[in-house]
Parts: structure tokens; sequence; C-alpha cells
């Protein structure tokens, strides 16, 4: 059941129950459609400087937006472990459903990128729009499994899980053989990838963490053909830059309706 709609300009702080005792923390906006919904990355969660950003433009804009936490992440961190992409799809449709209304604009940032995709395919009527950030696709398969070495594999297969470094937490990430194992049910790439929604996909190609090609590679898979990719020369994985963040909002609006000034010129 999707809740009632909130009076224009409102916010709305809340926690969606799920299975098990986890949740998933959520901030909403109200406002005009279509709406915005915020997909986070691996490990992230929707206070970091894209989601907030845009939710400040959507704001002034009088757009309705969200933005909230996946299950093991944000507040929930401490079950990270127990969770795998196919239970962030469940999230992300889970909060298309029950927290929006009318056509929406998925922006997925990283993982996101990914997740968007399969909430586009579940629900194509519902989704106005697509914007990839650092998209990445199967990133399981393409990223994190061909990059670990044989004893780290081995430790997966007779322990379950491994602690990998990560340049955003000084404590690793923890990777699981549940995550790596799961993630293989929902490989989209090489595709073909029914989508046909508008899609703008932008990627910085100083990006250490997920490679450019891979979001060319996604955006020749798509069946959609408005498909634009903008390459952002010495962007790294954040785009978190001032004028990165203009080049995402700006994205956003077109797929909007509006190329408004205000979109890409907010500081």
């Amino acid at each position: 059941m999707q809740h009632e709609p909130m009076p224009e300009s409102a916010e709305e702080t809340g926690i969606l129950a799920r299975e098990g005792g986890a949740s998933i923390a959520y901030v909403r906006q109200s406002g005009k459609g279509p709406g915005i919904v915020f997909l986070g990355g691996f490990r992230s969660d929707m206070t970091g400087i894209k989601a907030t950003h845009l939710a400040a433009v959507a704001r002034d804009r009088g757009q309705a937006f969200v933005r909230f936490d996946y299950r093991g992440h944000g507040a929930d961190a401490p079950r990270f472990a127990r969770h795998t992409v196919g239970d962030w799809i469940e999230d992300a449709i889970e909060v298309l459903d029950r927290l929006t209304q009318g056509p929406q604009i998925l922006v997925g940032s990283s993982m996101g990128g990914w997740i968007m995709q399969h909430v586009a395919l579940a629900r194509p009527d519902r989704i106005a729009g697509l914007v990839g950030i650092a998209s990445a696709s199967d990133f399981t398969e393409r990223l994190i499994w061909p990059n670990l070495p044989e004893a780290s594999r081995t430790r997966l297969a007779t322990e379950g899980r491994i602690t990998v470094p990560s340049l955003y937490d000084p404590a690793g990430y923890v990777i699981t053989a549940k995550l790596i194992e799961e993630g293989r049910r929902h490989l989209l790439l090489p595709g073909p990838i029914p989508i046909n929604c508008p899609v703008r996909l932008l990627h910085g190609t100083k990006d250490t963490d997920v490679p450019w090609p891979l979001t060319v590679e996604l955006a020749e898979a798509l069946a959609s053909t408005d498909v634009v990719v903008a390459l952002i020369k010495d962007g790294d994985h954040r785009l978190s830059a001032p004028a990165q963040l203009a080049r995402i909002a700006a994205a956003v609006a077109e797929l909007s309706g509006t190329e408004e000034a205000a979109w890409g010129d907010r500081r």
C-alpha cells in the first residue's frame, strides 16, 4: 500500500520495517513529478554528498525526492554481511512501491546503477528515466571476483567471508561468499537489457574503482535508443566536485522535462 500524499514541501523521515528485524531508513520530500529516487552505492548511505545535493536541488524545484538506506547500510550497517544484491534490489522496489507515486527518475550511484536497472525491469511502467553515476553493473562478478587472489577465493569457500582493503573504510569491507554467489543470479551484461526509457550515464575517466568502459558496455546493452554517455575527463569514482554535481543535476533536469539553469548552476 502506498503512503498518502504529503503536504506540499513537507519532508518525512521514517523507517520501512523488513523481515528479520532489519529496516530501510528513508527521507522523503513531497513535490511535483516526475519524482526522483536516489539509489546509493555499496556500503554508502543516504547522507552522501550526491544524495543530499540532489535532494536540495529537488527541494528548490518543488520536485518529489526519496533517498534511503538499503538493509545493512547506514544505521543498519552492523547487519551488512547478512545481505546480498538481491536483498538490495528488493529494498529499492519496496521504496518505489510504498513511498512514491507516479513516474519516477531513478538515480543510481555505483552499485545503485546496477540496482536501478533491475528496478526498471521490475516496474517499467513507473520509470520515467534512469541516471547512472559510475554505474557498477554486475560488480560482484566483474569487479570483485576477478581481483581476488586465489588464497582469498579459497578462504571464501572455506570460511564464507573475507575482509578486503578499501579506500573508503580503514577497517576494510567484508565480502561474503553469499554476496558473490547470489550476485550471479542478477547479472545483466552483456545483455541485451530490455529497458526502453531514456537513460543518461555519467562516468569519470580517472575512476579506479569502476572502469569507464563498463558504462559504455551498459549503454550498448540497453534496448533504449535514447541513451547518452558522458565521460568526465579527470573525474574519479565519487564525481562529487561542484561541476560534477552540476552535471548530474542537469541530467536529472533533462529527464524531468526542464533544463532550467538552476539545476546546472547550483553550488
